[in-house]
């Protein structure tokens, strides 16, 4: 081994190389960004559409249809997901992860683009933004102010706030909570405008032609060129009022202010804030699709700093709800453990060793290895996240090992009466190779997850990537660093203390112990055989009782309770309704037990209002969220005619709130649809393990029909358009022009006086112009009838769509839930149905497939790299026959905690054919180096093994240790640890205590034949001494 021996013939060299890596790697990690998981984000667009008072079927028909046929071109699109609802059209196109989002988002403008001649005149603009239309935003701060009522405090936020938010970096958009935006709004009166004979058309042309500014041109004289203008002379309410609508018989003026209340008041007083029981104004950050949520929410926060440094007197700036609180929290957490893991590792070879100066040398390897392996994550654009601290922590106790055999091996030959030197230059050579060997197994079981693609694939990624770096620089520093060390620390204990005496004595009764019962159990061929088939059959029963899902449940600290009102309800009845719920949770938040209640009516992505309800710190908690969450969703049940449940906000999948079950209805027609929904909630209603089942396409909502006599309308000359504009703007409203205040634009607003239409037959009371120039009530050309339908109708991939949601019952899994559906869906099909999956249902189906495989590619490229070290197809075999062992160990630890085999603890399982394989490596590896010596067969496997179990004891043990404070974490974010720690503990401690058996007799049952790596090197040169070259 060249490497070993240039380090004990050059020391300082060797620690040279170390300090390189510590330095770069510190200056690494000073550079690398900090996030709560690997960047998997999918590029998200979407595209929002506004077109005031159109029911959904327009919108669906007129604008989403529309607009799905131009997008659907664009390459890399995953799935297009959208929803009409009155008034607005929404559509989140979701990209393939490979996909840049500023060219995805630059390619979804241009399309809309081309297809805005296609769209009604009367919508806005769509908007296409970088995020996902109903995400949640990230954090919400709450603008107070006592001198300030909300209208100016909105107009306020919008001036001087939003703008100055909106262009931090990584921030998508500001929501305002609450807000109020002004508006000229005219309230015609229909009595007075049909004594007068207006009506709003004629109101609204007049507007369109008197409120412009125009360019008049311009006045060139000799040495000067003027522009001229025309003034706006509609500047405030007054000048509205004394505009002139037309001119009477007697030629008297009719001024708008005489047939309507010109007020400047809210556009849309319909949203309300509220946080701990008091109105405010809410600034929600959203952040773009790909934007990291620490980064976002503290230059946000740096942005308020300086903007609370100009704010008007009385009005203030508070935080509220934070969600990288629980990132922060949790990365601590990990840092913690990284500390206390390190602290036992050290501990256990202490205790084996029983030598201060022999501890150091693997203690001191492992922040080099640690702090290597940032180097790498950079050079990769990389970030330290939950999964590569993960990494580093179950790292541990691999790095420790490499260090452990070679300290272990120069340690026992300075016992046996070498100088440190010699036994370092001789110890360092004999264990080079086992080394090696370990190392490129353990880099061979990580390189397989990186071919995973999609998400779950991205998130592996970089967590075998972090394994790998450490395991890779732990191999260095064991080979240059440690012999170095040993050579210069290590002498021969001239009188050693008590306790290293008694460790030395329990340990060679051990190793007697087990060296006799090897050598009874060596021959037993059928109880091998007998062992690996009961651990196979075992794997398997525990393999079917563990549940799996996709991520576990965590306490996030914070949840959502989403309350939908009944269809149609009016904002009066939602924002009453949640103000009965906020009564329920001003108690918990009185007690201390919640830190904060937001309320806002209506909430996001259509539902009637939301509360946002955050817990108290969690040192300070008396019970976990989930429980205060079932209380208050039981609480919920208490306020009638609604239906409101707390949900808690996922880190992977789904992002915002998803539930955990979303399955999709496909097919080209809404009843047909309906009815198959409605046989399938039928059944599954009936499944105790589904809860709370809802669906998106819900037939409730009231709406009038408004069926034009053609004939009559003709005969009178009034047009379909002129009923239909008229309508609008009495009962919806119309944006009829703008006019500036102090430099900003706001809008003017027709609309019908809201007293005049709180009963359906006062449509009637309505008046258009016939062809004479004379009114003609609405009432003798429509006919009206009342009807029920759908809110919003969604779509999803171009297909007319209606999503199951559901939550699982406590001990029933997605995958369960998914079979049971699949099955129901498919026995109710009669229309030539589809069936896909969304959110976390979706990402589910997409990893379960790729970790199979994973598993497999990871077995067969850690088997052939292990034949091309050991020269021979056997030898690996045997060495592989310990993974089923660590399997049926992780399994069984899994189902006697109660735990599921999720994302984590998929990881841990991977990491354990790395984990289970070394053992093995060294006993077969040492066992051949002795048979090269000329040791008899039974002899060097016997000796091979008692001889390393010491080395192996202590490698399992630190390994072990390095993952209990995982198996006890607490504190955010737990959940996730504890799967992977007890999936390395339990799998680490069976794995190792059958090794020290199986692989012997498998050794002795299959190698007989075999011979080392260095067999033909030898036969070669014994050949060549037998026939020299003769000279020719």
């Amino acid at each position: 081994m060249k490497i070993t021996d240039t380090s004990v013939k050059r020391p300082v060299f060797a620690i040279v190389i170390n300090l390189l890596l510590l330095t770069f790697g510190l200056v690494a990690f000073s550079m690398l960004p900090l996030r709560e998981y690997p960047d998997i984000e999918t590029p998200i667009v979407s595209v929002s559409t506004e077109y005031t008072g159109a029911s959904a079927e327009i919108i669906e028909t007129k604008i989403t249809q529309v607009l799905e046929n131009r997008i659907s071109g664009i390459e890399g699109i995953k799935s297009i997901n959208s929803s009409s609802r009155n008034g607005r059209s929404n559509i989140t196109i979701e990209f393939n992860i490979s996909r840049d989002i500023d060219a995805a988002s630059n390619d979804v403008r241009e399309r809309v683009a081309r297809a805005l001649d296609s769209l009604p005149e009367q919508v806005r603009p769509p908007e296409v933004s970088k995020s996902n239309s109903d995400e949640s935003p990230i954090a919400w701060f709450v603008l107070n102010s006592t001198t300030m009522d909300s209208l100016q405090l909105s107009d306020y936020a919008q001036r001087f706030i939003v703008d100055r938010l909106a262009v931090v970096d990584g921030v998508s958009n500001v929501r305002v909570g609450g807000e109020r935006k002004y508006a000229m709004k005219i309230w015609l009166n229909r009595k007075a405008m049909a004594a007068r004979g207006i009506t709003s058309s004629d109101i609204e042309n007049t507007l369109r032609t008197e409120n412009v500014e125009l360019p008049a041109g311009e006045i060139e004289s000799i040495d000067r060129d003027f522009t001229v203008r025309t003034a706006r002379s509609y500047k405030d309410q007054r000048d509205f009022r004394n505009l002139v609508i037309k001119r009477g018989d007697d030629g008297y003026l009719v001024r708008l202010g005489e047939v309507a209340d010109v007020h400047l008041e809210a556009a849309d007083d319909e949203s309300l804030f509220r946080g701990n029981g008091r109105n405010m104004i809410g600034l929600g950050i959203v952040k773009q699709a790909k934007a990291n949520t620490l980064t976002v929410v503290d230059n946000a926060r740096a942005e308020l700093e300086k903007i609370k440094r100009n704010l008007p007197e009385g009005t203030t700036i508070e935080d509220s709800y934070d969600s990288s609180v629980f990132i922060k929290e949790s990365i601590d957490e990990v840092y913690r453990t990284l500390a206390i893991s390190m602290a036992l590792v050290v501990l256990v070879i202490y205790l084996f060793l029983g030598n201060i100066r022999a501890t150091l040398v693997p203690a001191v390897t492992v922040p080099v290895a640690l702090v290597g392996s940032f180097m790498f994550l950079l050079a990769m654009g990389y970030s330290i996240n939950l999964l590569t601290l993960l990494a580093l922590v179950l790292a541990i106790g691999l790095v420790v090992d490499d260090a452990i055999v070679m300290l272990e091996n120069i340690h026992r030959r300075i016992e046996l009466g070498e100088p440190p030197l010699l036994a370092a230059f001789r110890g360092a050579r004999e264990v080079g190779f086992a080394i090696i060997a370990t190392t490129l197994v353990l880099i061979s079981v990580f390189v397989p997850l990186v071919f995973m693609d999609g998400r779950i694939g991205a998130l592996f990624t970089e967590f075998a990537m972090a394994v790998s770096a450490a395991v890779f620089f732990s191999s260095i520093t064991a080979l240059t660093l440690s012999p170095a060390l040993c050579s210069k620390v290590l002498k021969a204990s001239e009188k050693e203390s008590k306790f290293s005496q008694w460790m030395d004595r329990s340990f060679s009764k051990i190793e007697h112990a087990y060296r006799n019962s090897l050598q009874s159990n060596m021959s037993r061929k059928w109880g091998l055989l007998f062992t690996m088939i009961l651990m196979g059959v075992v794997s398997f029963m525990l393999f079917k009782q563990v549940p799996s899902e996709l991520t576990p449940k965590e306490d996030r600290g914070t949840f959502f309770i989403m309350m939908s009102g009944p269809e149609g309800a009016s904002y009066e009845n939602n924002a009453a309704n949640m103000a009965k719920i906020e009564e329920r949770l001003m108690p918990y938040s009185e007690s201390g037990e919640l830190s904060r209640v937001l309320i806002r009516v209506p909430g996001w992505g259509g539902q009637g209002g939301v509360a946002i309800v955050g817990m108290a710190d969690w040192d300070k908690r008396k019970r976990s969220t989930w429980e205060v969450m079932d209380e208050i969703s039981g609480k919920m049940t208490e306020v009638t005619d609604i239906r409101a449940f707390a949900i808690m906000r996922r880190g992977i999948g789904g992002g915002g709130s998803s539930r955990p079950i979303e399955f999709v209805l496909q097919g080209n027609d809404y009843d047909q649809l309906a009815d198959w929904r409605d046989r399938i909630i039928e059944r599954a209603e009936k499944n105790p393990g589904l809860v709370r089942i809802d669906h998106d396409y819900k037939e409730t909502f009231p709406q009038f029909l408004i069926n034009i006599n053609k004939n009559k309308a003709a005969d009178l000359g009034v047009s379909v358009s002129d009923v239909g504009r008229t309508l609008e703007t009495m009962l919806g409203q119309r944006r009829v022009t703008t006019f500036i205040d102090r430099g900003e634009e706001y809008d003017v607003i027709l609309k019908g006086t809201k007293e005049d239409f709180a009963n359906p037959t006062d449509i009637s009371n309505i008046y258009l112009k016939s062809r004479s120039g004379e009114l003609v009530p609405l009432d003798s050309l429509i006919t009206l009838k009342e009807e029920a339908t759908a809110s919003r109708l969604n779509r999803y991939n171009r297909m007319r769509a209606i999503t199951l949601s559901a939550n699982l019952a406590d001990g029933y899994t997605l995958e369960e839930a998914l079979n049971f559906l699949n099955q129901v869906a498919a026995e109710e099909n009669d229309i030539d149905g589809a069936i896909d999956y969304k959110g976390e249902s979706q990402l589910f189906y997409e990893g379960a497939s790729a970790m199979t495989y994973v598993f497999i590619l990871a077995l067969t490229v850690t088997f052939l790299v292990l034949a091309a070290q050991f020269e021979s197809f056997v030898h690996p075999f045997v060495i592989m026959l310990t993974v089923p062992l660590g399997l049926a160990g992780a399994l069984f630890g899994l189902w006697f905690t109660d735990l599921t085999l999720n994302i984590y603890s998929q990881i841990g399982i991977v990491m354990l054919i790395g984990l289970s394989a070394k053992n093995g490596i060294l006993i077969v590896e040492f066992a051949n180096q002795l048979r090269d010596k000329g040791v008899e067969f039974n002899e060097a496997i016997t000796q091979a093994a008692t001889q390393r179990l010491r080395p192996i004891i202590m490698t399992s043990l630190t390994t072990v240790m390095s993952s209990v404070p995982l198996v006890l974490a607490s504190g955010p974010g737990a959940e996730s640890r504890m799967v992977i720690g007890v999936v390395v503990f339990t799998g680490v401690i069976v794995a190792t205590l059958l090794t020290l058996y199986v692989v012997p007799a498998a050794y002795t049952a299959l190698a007989r034949n075999t011979q080392s790596p260095e067999y033909l090197q030898g036969k070669l040169e014994q050949q060549a001494k037998d026939k020299p070259l003769e000279d020719i």
